[in-house]
């Protein structure tokens, strides 16, 4: 049986956190990180919110650890692969209650009750025979479930998935219950970020903490362009996503979309990338781009004539509201108020008929 039924018990020094889990980041989990560096990383993961419901109301059996039987320091261990937060907390909490806390909040908690009995020594699990055989279940709670992981790491849980379990798109989608679209386009998009990676020119960080914006914009045609990257690429195709031809325009897209430590991203909000993507479209806009070296969005975004829409849509506004008007305007025959604004109506509109003398209507 590949996931036992049973629900086991163990001591916390006899179950161990995952140094491979995602959540570490791509750059952290590492066969060979020590427990104590997989402590130190998941510090901030709120594992004191978690100590105080321990504390309150002990540890429910239904919330059993999914382990597996793995070598940790030369030694076959019990491994955590789902529930590390929850190990982690009890072990954090223990350490505290033994008067060994790591800071003053965790000093507070271990003196704010009395740990229920076989807390720390009956810790519920369920064993799993091989990582793989739970990788239905992470996909599903932690990419489309519940407990979703953060964007990157839901990426490169798909990679692994792809390139070590050697799944096609449609295989991963029947195990994490997502669409094919959207695995191919975590898939790629995760490619891309391995990409940057080789350029020193690129600050990788800030592109992972935006890694939603960068799958976001592979959705618009002037992006894919730009870098002549295929959406639909083959998982063999899309492991370098951009052609060699085009690595220089690569490092000019991530300094726009997300700037380094000398230059501010042109893109402030996410709701622009549509609007980046149709600047990407025009030959005018991006040599605009390309010559500039502090460049802004709204003169590449004129430049492309993106605004062109809103621009139409202020006119059929305002004639709207000019016929709106004109059913009434003749019962203040003598208000200089309304004299004044048909001034300056006039004056608009003799303007915009000189730019657009065709538009002039004759009587």
């Amino acid at each position: 049986m590949a996931v036992h039924t049973e629900i086991q018990y163990a001591h916390i020094e006899q179950l161990f956190l995952d140094p491979l889990n995602p959540r570490l980041g791509r750059n952290v989990a590492s066969a060979k990180l020590t427990q104590p560096k997989v402590m130190i990383q998941m510090q901030d993961w709120a594992l004191d919110e978690l100590a105080v419901s321990f504390l309150e109301s002990g540890y429910w059996p239904q919330e059993a650890l999914l382990v597996v039987k793995e070598l940790i320091d030369g030694k076959q261990s019990l491994v955590v692969i789902e529930g590390n937060r929850r190990l982690a907390a009890l072990k954090q909490l223990k350490v505290a209650i033994d008067g060994k806390a790591t800071s003053s909040r965790w000093k507070d908690i271990a003196r704010s009750g009395k740990a229920p009995a076989n807390l720390f020594n009956r810790v519920p699990y369920i064993l799993i025979d091989s990582r793989k055989d739970v990788q239905a279940f992470l996909g599903f709670r932690h990419v489309t479930g519940i407990k979703e992981w953060r964007p990157a790491e839901k990426a490169q849980y798909i990679a692994q998935l792809i390139e070590v379990g050697k799944m096609s798109y449609e295989q991963v989608m029947r195990k994490i219950g997502s669409k094919t679209p959207a695995v191919r386009q975590n898939y790629i998009t995760y490619r891309l970020l391995l990409q940057m990676e080789g350029h020193e020119d690129i600050e990788l960080g800030k592109v992972e903490e935006k890694f939603s914006v960068l799958n976001l914009s592979l959705r618009t045609i002037g992006v894919r362009k730009y870098l002549q990257l295929d959406l639909e690429a083959s998982p063999n195709a899309a492991l370098s996503p951009v052609p060699k031809s085009h690595q220089v325009a690569l490092k000019r897209f991530a300094l726009w979309l997300f700037g380094d430590e000398k230059t501010s991203p042109i893109i402030r909000d996410s709701r622009q990338v549509d609007n980046f993507g149709a600047i990407l479209e025009s030959k005018k806009a991006v040599e605009y781009l390309e010559r500039s070296d502090r460049p802004s969005f709204e003169v590449a975004f004129r430049l492309s004539g993106g605004d062109e829409p809103q621009i139409v849509n202020l006119i059929e506004t305002a004639a709207d509201n000019v016929e709106s008007a004109l059913s009434r305007a003749h019962l203040y025959p003598k208000s200089r108020k309304l004299e004044s604004a048909i001034k300056r109506l006039d004056l608009g509109t003799a303007r915009l008929i000189e730019l657009f003398p065709t538009a002039h209507v004759k009587e």
